[in-house]
């Protein structure tokens, strides 16, 4: 008789045990249904695997006095970068004959080119902020360099 109360007592412990581990197991499984998120823990791969960092471009603000730029200034910052070097077919800057036939066109006609865009050249020569002055100025300008 004592041998049957301690294999009694056994399974009434062994049940017991079985049941809390039960509920510590399932329970928080029971959760995740119903919109409520499980902690992670240190050693979650989700958590491990995570990039370090992020890499957003943005363009860099011009800083400015609040004043407009001159002509000089304009193609320093923004039209340099193609009509110094005559990159993707840009008429070099001071080339009589590639700016001849432009100038014909007259300024208007080149500052709409430059507001809008032709060929290669982005609109507003690539410098979104520019204003309609800074605009003229800098045409101005290159046209000052090849007269």
């Amino acid at each position: 008789m004592a041998q049957q109360q301690s294999s009694s007592r056994l399974i009434l412990v062994v049940t017991i045990v079985v049941a809390i581990v039960l509920i510590v197991v399932i329970w928080p499984l029971s959760l995740i249904g119903k919109g409520q998120v499980m902690p992670r823990s240190a050693d979650d791969p989700d958590a491990r695997i995570q990039p370090v960092a992020k890499v957003e471009l943005a363009k860099a603000a011009a800083k400015s006095d609040g004043k407009p730029r001159d002509g000089a200034t304009v193609y320093q910052s923004v039209c340099m970068a193609c009509h110094a070097s005559g990159a993707a077919g840009a008429p070099k800057a001071g080339d009589k004959a590639a700016w001849a036939p432009r100038i014909a066109t007259g300024t208007a006609a080149m500052i709409t080119s430059v507001t809008n865009g032709k060929g290669a050249m982005p609109p507003k020569g690539g410098g979104a902020d520019l204003t309609e002055g800074e605009i003229k100025a800098a045409v101005e300008h290159l046209v000052g360099l090849a007269k």
